[in-house]
């Protein structure tokens, strides 16, 4: 017996997901308001890897530059917010399944739930695809976002920003650790940190440049 509504299985048909087993994609968008013993978090860690391993692929292989900017790249491209992007492109809000409540407090517009939702249809797929179809699916719905501006030349503190806010931390801190020299001369050393992540230092003539070096420095090491 079919356990996901025709119209959704579908969509997903249609969107390009490889629907095998009805229970693992009805659980992939099931969220905890309901009540149900399964919901969609378990398939959101496993999707989550499969979304980051199928775009540093695609960077990998056509998108020259160092590490650094390809994790600057990368860390757009896997937000939180850059997911839920894509569940909106394809109609993601219709075919959640919510609890009354969490429907009617607008869940179904949430950027966190869909951006969760979206990882875990990634990782239904995988389970019942495996990766190679996974990899180009996603390269095909972040079309779009990969030929675009994201993660391009963004200055070190948003892309650092972003990064904490993609990754559910809290907003990177700031701290001047020395300042020496003449004031005509004078040299800044700034150190910035990321709760419970880790911290860079780095130092310039300026504390804005301090502060822009140490961010960078942090996404090379962390990002």
């Amino acid at each position: 017996m079919t356990i996901l509504a025709p119209e959704t299985l579908q969509w997903l048909a249609d969107t390009g997901f490889a629907v095998e087993d009805d229970e693992l994609w009805l659980e992939a968008l099931t969220h905890g308001s309901t009540g149900a013993e399964r919901d969609y978090q378990r398939l959101e860690f496993l999707g989550d890897r499969v979304l980051g391993l199928a775009i540093s692929d695609h960077l990998f292989r056509k998108v020259g530059g160092s590490e650094g900017a390809l994790a600057q790249r990368l860390n757009a491209l896997v937000s939180k917010g850059a997911c839920a992007k894509i569940g909106r492109r394809i109609g993601l809000s219709d075919h959640l399944v919510l609890g009354k409540q969490a429907r009617e407090d607008g869940a179904a517009q949430s950027t966190n739930i869909l951006g969760d939702v979206v990882e875990a249809l990634l990782g239904a797929n995988y389970l019942d695809a495996g990766f190679g179809p996974t990899c180009a699916l996603v390269h095909l719905l972040w079309d779009e976002d990969l030929n675009g501006m994201a993660g391009r030349s963004k200055h070190p503190k948003s892309a650092l920003q972003e990064w904490a806010a993609g990754n559910q931390r809290r907003p990177p801190q700031y701290e001047l650790v020395d300042r020496s020299g003449p004031d005509h001369a004078a040299i800044f050393t700034v150190r910035v940190e990321v709760h419970k992540v880790g911290a860079a230092e780095a130092t310039a003539s300026s504390k804005q440049e301090a502060e822009t070096e140490a961010a960078k420095k942090f996404m090379e090491q962390f990002g």
